[in-house]
């Protein structure tokens, strides 16, 4: 963009203000995404930050909380349909920003199938991203592939597995 452009960008976008504010360390992190377009949020932020080295593209984490305790998902915005290692990759960073917060992972990995009830592409990539998570980070409480009601009720998943290392409710799905 030319100069002109650049700093009417600068002095209008409120995203490009925050992610500039970050990368300057005039700020510990930026809260956007209520208004417009997530990707275009995405965009100007990776523009003006970039990548941590070794990561290969941005990935979404959401947070809610709630009466019933504090739930991230990811990754709801930015990947249509992720290769079982990247799945992975948005796991292991998930895992270590929750760290950020002092609370342990308890991830969920999730799918149409439980634990291979039925056959298909997607819940295959999910077991075998479950595989690799449990070769890459062996302390990394994870279990998968699961439906939704299984990852957040313990006596419904102890149905299909029960000596999962998953106790409660996942927090990270």
């Amino acid at each position: 963009v030319t100069p002109d452009t650049a700093r009417t960008i600068v002095r209008t976008n409120t995203t490009v203000i925050g992610a500039l504010a970050v990368k300057r360390g005039e700020a510990d992190g930026l809260i956007c995404g209520l208004q417009g377009r997530y990707i275009k949020h995405v965009r100007d932020i990776k523009s003006v930050i970039g990548l941590a080295e070794g990561v290969e593209d941005v990935s979404a984490l959401s947070m809610l909380i709630m009466p019933r305790g504090v739930f991230f998902l990811a990754d709801t915005y930015v990947s249509i349909d992720p290769t079982a290692d990247e799945i992975v990759g948005i796991a292991l960073q998930a895992r270590d920003h929750l760290k950020r917060f002092n609370i342990e992972a308890k991830a969920a990995l999730l799918s149409y199938s439980n634990f291979g009830s039925r056959e298909g592409a997607t819940s295959e990539k999910m077991q075998l991203a479950y595989q690799k998570l449990k070769a890459v980070a062996p302390d990394l409480i994870v279990e998968g592939e699961m439906q939704g009601d299984l990852a957040l009720n313990q006596a419904l998943r102890e149905r299909y597995i029960p000596d999962s290392v998953l106790k409660g409710e996942a927090n990270l799905l």
